[in-house]
């Protein structure tokens, strides 16, 4: 078997959590960003080159104003404070979806994914108001005004992933078993590894357990073994 090489993760449950132990969602999370430090130290430990993380989706924009502005300014402030960090452990940084928010906010990832781009000990994928259906009809519109040809490998060249792989591994957490317009096309033969644990709970150990249970799977992608 190929080393594993992409995990994307469903980042759920952070709400739920700072509900049942804080009393604010908000604040869960705010707690949901310490797993996260922890899981991307653990990818580099595995030399996993490639992790997409759903931070926010094109149907989030539902939730009230007020956590909706919350969560932009816990992007913001890890994106300013953990620059260090991301250079220090040489990560490059890409964002995936609409990057149609404030001027603010458009101007700080762009700025981090230009400082970021020579980095190549490991790419984090951002998918930040990002949908993938949204996503599917992008490339065929792409596809349509550069008068290509509709095929697989078009497809794939004109969605917001193009030149990164396909996720090995996909992890959502939160105890919900669907995929929530995440990366539709590229899950097509990913193995898909649904926790019950909420995000802010979800560790290392967990992570390491996937990780393991992911080289006992012979993958066959539609031959016979």
């Amino acid at each position: 078997m190929k080393p594993l090489s992409h995990v994307a993760i469903i980042m759920d449950g952070n709400g739920r959590w700072g509900l049942k132990n804080k009393g604010s969602r908000n604040l869960g999370h705010k707690e949901g960003l310490k797993s996260l430090e922890n899981i991307i130290i653990e990818t580099i430990k595995n030399n996993i080159k490639y992790l997409t993380l759903f931070v926010f989706s094109t149907e989030n924009w539902k939730r009230p104003k007020k956590e909706i502005n919350f969560l932009f300014n816990l992007l913001e402030k890890f994106l300013k404070n953990k620059i260090s960090f991301l250079l220090k452990n040489e990560i490059k940084l890409k964002i995936i979806g609409k990057k149609n928010f404030n001027k603010k906010l458009n101007k700080l990832l762009l700025s981090t994914e230009t400082i970021t781009k020579n980095l190549q000990k490991i790419q984090i994928n951002l998918a930040v108001n990002y949908g993938s259906k949204i996503e599917i009809i992008d490339a065929f519109k792409k596809i349509n005004k550069k008068k290509l040809k509709v095929n697989e490998i078009n497809i794939k060249n004109n969605l917001y992933t193009k030149n990164i792989p396909d996720p090995d591994v996909l992890i959502r957490t939160g105890n919900r078993n669907r995929l929530s317009n995440f990366l539709l096309w590229q899950l097509s033969y990913t193995e898909i590894f649904f926790v019950k644990k909420l995000w802010p709970d979800f560790n290392r150990k967990d992570y390491k357990k996937i990780i393991h249970s992911f080289y006992l799977i012979k993958r066959n992608y539609g031959s016979i073994g």
